[in-house]
């Protein structure tokens, strides 16, 4: 059995059903090929049930801080994580309706299966061959599992896995900082579980601002999770209680034991049973599908979005892929990739934003720069939330006043930041902001300070 269609869309992750919709609007026959469920990573392992959880686990500090609001919790907190999954998987399943409902108004076929490529234009799912004459690969990423001895004769976790307990791990063993491992150990610390952190760096999150970083790691230090530093994970083991996380160091104990394990040491593309080599599409040597400044693969009529092309990993990077190709396709516009500012968020509590260059990455490039600190506790609507925890930076060129980069580390840091991206989006000099009235009392309303008090960077 075969169809035909002007344009299959391969994954229906943040990029796919948007662009399916948006193709279909035009007249075009379309179908999106799904393997499992609708959504992707970001509706079903990712930023939606992941927030909710950390929703959750706010909750669950804020109640155990109320006594220092002057109000008085009589009960012994106690968190249900059968309950907790509960409300995150209504979540999840209400998103997933609202993309299979906009698909069906949008007259899209969708087809469940395994796609592989048998030709440049043709995939199989299935018994049944599906022909386009335009394709979209979209079938984002996995958790990396590193092959390490032991691994396999353990029961791991993952990202996606640890989302499927429904009973709190006594002792949660995190190996790997970053943004996904900072999260749940967090947030499982303040389920009331025993939490340690693994990481292999001297840093928490070394692709983050050192300062910001090293805020993260004193926050979760604070709440009581323990942090083993430049503690590299070498192999796995069984114990009584679990599993033994075996780690090459110079400072304390060589093993870390656990009731569980989650394995947050980075991402894969999933593009290794696409049978990619069929359709004459390249890949790099980490996996990720090559693209051009408009997401075209190495075949004309073939276009990758989202995680597997290695431009972003993250649900406004897919987005944006998405808006990307069709502004370019159906608009006639020129938009590209590199058009775009990096732009991210860790959901910690509170939250690391970061956009544009860190301090790092702006000192490599041999400019001359202006930067500005704020601590969080000069914030007055910090200072009122009681959430005085964190940093603000901020990086300019000082030949263009442009401004390069920024963080916030703090309370609504994450909203904040963005008045900071839309004036480096409009190409206009840091005064923009030093002449700006913002409300108070918000967080916001410190950025405009923050750029008044730049100095040159020695």
């Amino acid at each position: 059995m075969s169809r035909t269609f002007d344009a299959i869309i391969i994954g229906s992750g943040q990029a796919g059903p948007f662009l399916a919709a948006r193709l279909a609007a035009t007249g075009r026959t379309v179908a999106l090929v799904e393997r499992k469920v609708l959504g992707g990573t970001c509706v079903n392992t990712g930023c939606t049930p992941t927030k909710a959880m950390v929703a959750c686990a706010k909750v669950a500090h804020t109640v155990r801080e109320a006594v220092h609001f002057g109000v008085h919790v009589e009960t012994n907190t106690r968190v249900s994580l059968a309950e907790v999954k509960s409300r995150t998987d209504r979540i999840v399943q209400n998103s997933r309706e609202s993309l299979d409902r906009m698909l069906v108004n949008a007259k899209c076929t969708v087809v469940y299966g395994h796609a592989r490529f048998i030709s440049a234009h043709e995939i199989q799912v299935g018994e049944e061959i599906l022909r386009g004459e335009q394709l979209f690969i979209n079938v984002g990423a996995r958790a990396a599992i590193p092959n390490l001895p032991g691994l396999r004769s353990v029961d791991y976790l993952t990202n996606s896995s640890i989302l499927a307990l429904t009973e709190l791990p006594t002792h949660l063993v995190v190996v790997g900082g970053g943004a996904v491992g900072v999260e749940f150990a967090q947030m499982f610390r303040r389920f009331g579980c025993e939490v340690t952190l693994v990481e292999m760096k001297s840093s928490l999150m070394h692709r983050e601002d050192a300062a910001a970083s090293g805020l993260v790691a004193e926050l979760l230090i604070s709440e009581g999770v323990q942090l083993r530093l430049k503690a590299e994970c070498i192999s796995f083991s069984r114990d009584a209680g679990g599993t033994c996380v075996h780690v090459d160091c110079k400072e304390g104990d060589a093993e870390v034991r656990g009731s569980h394990v989650l394995l947050a040491m980075g991402r894969a593309p999933n593009t290794s049973d696409l049978a990619l080599e069929a359709a004459g599409v390249q890949v790099d040597s980490a996996g990720y599908i090559t693209v051009d400044e408009q997401l075209r693969t190495s075949v004309a009529h073939i276009w990758a979005l989202g995680d597997c092309n290695g431009h972003g990993g993250f649900t406004h990077t897919a987005y944006n892929d998405f808006e990307i190709v069709a502004g370019n396709l159906l608009d006639g516009k020129g938009r590209r990739v590199s058009d775009r500012i990096q732009a991210r968020a860790t959901y910690t509590d509170p939250p690391l934003a970061q956009v544009g260059m860190t301090e790092q990455e702006a000192r490599a490039t041999g400019r001359d720069l202006l930067m500005a600190t704020r601590p969080m506790h000069s914030v007055a609507r910090a200072i009122e939330k009681g959430e005085t925890f964190g940093l603000m930076k901020a990086i300019v060129d000082a030949q263009t006043e442009r401004i390069l980069g920024a963080m916030i580390f703090g309370v609504g840091g994450d909203e904040a930041i963005h008045c900071i991206l839309d004036v480096m989006y409009s190409e206009r000099p840091y005064t923009i902001l030093t002449n700006a009235v913002h409300i108070h009392p918000t967080v916001a309303e410190l950025i405009p300070t923050l750029f008044e008090s730049l100095e040159a960077v020695k």
